[in-house]
Parts: structure tokens; C-alpha cells; sequence
């Protein structure tokens, strides 16, 4: 499903285990797996339309051409609950680097504060998967993708597994050519900023805090 640069990934294997997340009674232990295995799931959605390039190979009988990726990844995770996706992504894309943002969300103004980013120097010449688990207010969201266009960044995805529709149309009110990828659009914001039904906390349960 697809509309206004939203990509809902409603693979059964994925609501599947994305019922077995939303469970309250899902420990830390299954939680992070469970995030690990939509994160490395989701890979093959949100890459498919990526440009690749020509390799020559040689196989056992004969030497052949292949494709591969044309341009280099880099993964950037928003610290802390986006590192709970990084290793399912990095399993399908073990050649992508990884830089990392520290972003959180001010729990009396809902609005997004910045406290660490270090990214790969050559970042912008690559393609980038921002990730968190959850797309709620949009105000972390829509500030790491700030950052990364004064890094020079042309190519970015959003990819979550939990989106509000507050959160998608705050990114895209000021991003709306950046994709957004996700597993499900819930309901609504409750007023302390929480996604409904969602997943609680995320950083919590992935970190188990």
C-alpha cells in the first residue's frame, strides 16, 4: 500500500510479528528480537527500488555480469530505541556504514532536542536509511532529517515500524519528498505525545528501562 510517500509494509510474516511486539506481556529479550527481525524484513520493501550497477563474475562454469548496488549505504540510526533496528538492517546490508544521531523528545514541550550526531564524512554521497521504531510527533524525525541535508544528504528514507498520522504529516509538512516505510499507521497521539494502540515505550522495552 502506498500513498502520498507513505509505504505500508503489510507483509503477513510482518503483522504477524508485529502483533507478538505490541503485546504488553513481550519481555525486553523478545522485544529487541522481534524488532530485529521487522527491521531485517522491512529491508527488502524499502531497497527495491534502489539503482544498481553492473559486475562482472565468475562463476564455477563461466564468467558472467551481475548487478550490485550502485551507490553506498549508510544507516543512521535516531538514538536510542532506532539502535534496536540497526543489526536487523545491517544483516541484509552488511557493507553500510553506520552513523548515529542522538535526538529526544522534551517529555513537557513534546518538542525535539539534539545532543549527538557523528556521521561518516562521505555521507552525502550515499544512500541513507534513518531509522526508529516509532514515528509519533514527527519532531525527532523531521530534526534528524535536518541534520542530515546540512550534511549534503540528497537521498534519505524513514524507515519505522509504528507510525502516527500526526507524526507523518509533521515530517512531511517540512520534509514531504522524504519516504516514509512503515509497518503500520495506528490511530492517533494521546496527549502525552504516546502512538495508540502502538507499542509503549519503545527505548524502554527494547533496553528494558
Amino acid at each position: 500500500m502506498q500513498s502520498q510517500n507513505v509505504i505500508l509494509i503489510d507483509h503477513p510474516v510482518i503483522q504477524t510479528k508485529l502483533t507478538e511486539l505490541r503485546d504488553y506481556t513481550a519481555d525486553h529479550r523478545k522485544f529487541r528480537a522481534l524488532v530485529d527481525e521487522i527491521a531485517s524484513l522491512m529491508v527488502y520493501e524499502v531497497t527495491r527500488d534502489w539503482p544498481t550497477k553492473p559486475r562482472p563474475v565468475q562463476t564455477p562454469l563461466e564468467r558472467t555480469t551481475g548487478r550490485v548496488l550502485a551507490r553506498r549505504v549508510t544507516l543512521v540510526p535516531i538514538l536510542r530505541a532506532g539502535l534496536g533496528m540497526a543489526e536487523g538492517v545491517l544483516r541484509l546490508l552488511p557493507d553500510a556504514r553506520l552513523g548515529h544521531l542522538g535526538v529526544y523528545r522534551d517529555e513537557k514541550t513534546l518538542e525535539p532536542v539534539s545532543y549527538y550526531q557523528k556521521l561518516p564524512p562521505d555521507i552525502a554521497s550515499t544512500e541513507v536509511l534513518l531509522i526508529d521504531p516509532m514515528l509519533a510527533t514527527g519532531g525527532s524525525a523531521s530534526a534528524a532529517v535536518q541534520f542530515l541535508k546540512k550534511a549534503g544528504v540528497g537521498s534519505i528514507r524513514f524507515v519505522c515500524i509504528v507510525a502516527a498520522p500526526e507524526g507523518i504529516a509533521a515530517l512531511h509538512k517540512q520534509h514531504p519528498e522524504v519516504p516514509v516505510f512503515c509497518a503500520a499507521i495506528d490511530r492517533q497521539l494521546n496527549e502525552k505525545g504516546y502512538i495508540l494502540p502502538g507499542l509503549g515505550d519503545a527505548g524502554d522495552r527494547l533496553f528494558g528501562t
